[in-house]
């Protein structure tokens, strides 16, 4: 913040240069700004939650040796967008990134692919964490309210909405007190994940009576998708890097909070990229400590090839209760942070004019966070996650999966287009004060390549019943993901020529604006 003479911080005098004036409260720490970032990647959240994506394709092969490959193209990405991080730390992060190095057209549809990323992460993640939090109350037997003991796949189901409800609102709650808190959270957050991966290796490796041998942890193949298994290095596998890739999604979020971070030049792609590298580490390990774990194979099989059943049938109960319980605490805390990163893409999209209604979510409360944006990516995420009510034949919610895909594609497409536009640009680009070098042109050249694969991988259909032209074809396992991203496309798309593109003009400079920002701006202030 400013000192008491008036005079700008080096960090709001960077804000200046791009046109900000100081709004939201610049109390993030460095290791705060890491924190977040690990705090959404969350390895308990992913690692647990789509951890039968890679079971079902791929097997243990594309959990052992996927996870570290795959690992290390994320990297790539993430060292691309921590350079352009150091040269725009603002709020609106990737879009306005897109602005600078491409212009007004490319800021639209990249913020926009960002909004729904953000949105959909949320629904993801307070979604998965609700259906853990329903199987750890189902292990220890309560029937208050919902009866959490049923084997019934429908109630089952109605009963994890119903906890992604109450999640979802808690998390809106937070965020809308105090910034401060969030931040406060986030550092416990991270302690949290360290420790709580600990804890649970520790578990997997003394608490089961047998464990899986190395030969079939790096070395046995899976094929529990339907289809042919003559396919299984070009298509079955490569759907299994779901769990990877929608895993390492959200580290925008130090980009983001960087308006919030002291020393953001530095610290916000600092904190992108080694969020990233620890969250690589820790998850390689986790997910080997979870399959030399998987012993009894038909009943994993049975139970959906989950991390679940393989904790339930490798340890005691006990056990398998402390393993959950630090899973649902971590996935409580990735989702807070969750809302946190969304809601300040929301504020910065409406503070530049680009969301329908814009000048509802930019108000700040008194507490100087974005309380009407929280509402807009809660209510948002709680209805684009409403097929999951419905289940397919076996009772399984494949929208859940569905929202999943939709979470990685939207938030790799806005990833890779501000990155691509600084490949194009080439030497004509002033880094900042944290940068590649000349390595830019190969890293950035395989980041793109590797984001356009993913994104066709996770558009594809998980099963034969989701083949429109199958005989067998259901709309309960559809994968909805390429619909969801194509109608976002064309809707931005004429949203954009039926006169976005005479509207919006891009970031606005609130710095000379001598009302905002102010402590009686009735615009920015929601009424009581």
């Amino acid at each position: 913040m400013s000192d008491r003479s008036g005079a700008l911080s080096s960090d709001e005098d960077r804000l200046a240069e791009l046109g900000y004036k100081q709004e939201l409260n610049r109390g993030w720490s460095g290791f705060s700004n890491f924190a977040i970032s690990l705090t959404i990647i969350c390895i308990l959240s992913g690692c647990f939650t789509t951890f039968g994506q890679a079971w079902n394709d791929g097997g243990p092969v594309a959990i052992s040796i996927g996870w570290p490959v795959i690992s290390c193209l994320v990297l790539l990405v993430g060292l691309s967008m921590a350079e352009l991080a150091s040269k725009y730390p603002t709020a609106g992060g990737i879009y306005y990134w897109a602005y600078s190095l491409g212009g007004v057209r490319w800021a639209w549809f990249t913020g926009w692919f960002n909004l729904l990323g953000l949105i959909a992460i949320t629904a993801a993640v307070d979604y998965g964490c609700a259906s853990f939090l329903n199987s750890v109350l189902a292990l220890y037997g309560l029937h208050f309210i919902l009866n959490f003991t049923t084997a019934n796949p429908s109630t089952i189901l109605h009963n994890t909405f119903a906890l992604f409800f109450i999640i979802l609102a808690l998390h809106s709650l937070i965020n809308v007190f105090s910034s401060h808190l969030v931040s406060l959270l986030n550092r416990i957050s991270a302690w949290w994940m360290l420790g709580g991966v600990l804890v649970i290796v520790g578990v997997l490796i003394f608490g089961p009576s047998s464990h899986q041998s190395f030969a079939y942890v790096f070395g046995h193949r899976t094929n529990n998708s339907g289809f042919s298994g003559h396919f299984y290095w070009f298509f079955i596998l490569p759907l299994g890097f779901l769990l990877t890739m929608y895993t390492f999604t959200g580290y925008d979020a130090s980009a983001h909070l960087s308006e919030e971070t002291h020393d953001a030049e530095r610290a916000a792609p600092r904190g992108l990229w080694t969020a990233i590298a620890y969250s690589a580490v820790g998850g390689w390990v986790l997910l080997l400590a979870i399959t030399f774990a998987a012993t009894h194979i038909a009943a994993i099989n049975k139970g959906g090839g989950g991390a679940v059943p393989i904790i339930e049938t490798a340890l005691s109960t006990g056990l398998a209760k402390l393993v959950l319980d630090i899973s649902v605490v971590g996935q409580l805390f990735c989702g807070m942070g969750c809302v946190a990163a969304a809601s300040r893409m929301v504020f910065a999209f409406s503070r530049d004019g680009a969301v329908p209604g814009h000048s509802l979510w930019r108000r700040l409360n008194k507490h100087r966070t974005p309380t009407w944006s929280v509402l807009f990516v809660v209510v948002l995420a709680l209805l684009i996650t409403i097929p999951a009510l419905f289940g397919n034949s076996a009772g399984l919610p494949v929208a859940f999966f569905a929202v999943t895909s939709i979470t990685t594609i939207g938030l790799y497409i806005a990833y890779i287009l501000p990155v691509f536009l600084r490949w194009r640009m080439g030497s004509k680009f002033e880094p900042g004060v944290w940068n590649l070098g000349k390595h830019y042109k190969w890293i950035n050249a395989i980041a793109i390549i590797w984001v356009v694969l993913c994104v066709i991988i996770f558009c594809l259909p998980t099963t034969p019943e989701a083949v429109p032209w199958d005989k067998g074809f259901s709309w309960s396992d559809f994968n909805y993901a390429p619909v969801v991203t194509i109608v976002l496309a064309l809707g931005v798309w004429i949203a954009w020529v039926a006169g976005a593109n005479r509207s919006f003009k891009g970031p606005v400079r609130t710095l000379d604006d001598p009302d905002v920002g102010t402590p009686d701006d009735a615009a920015l202030m929601p009424v009581n």
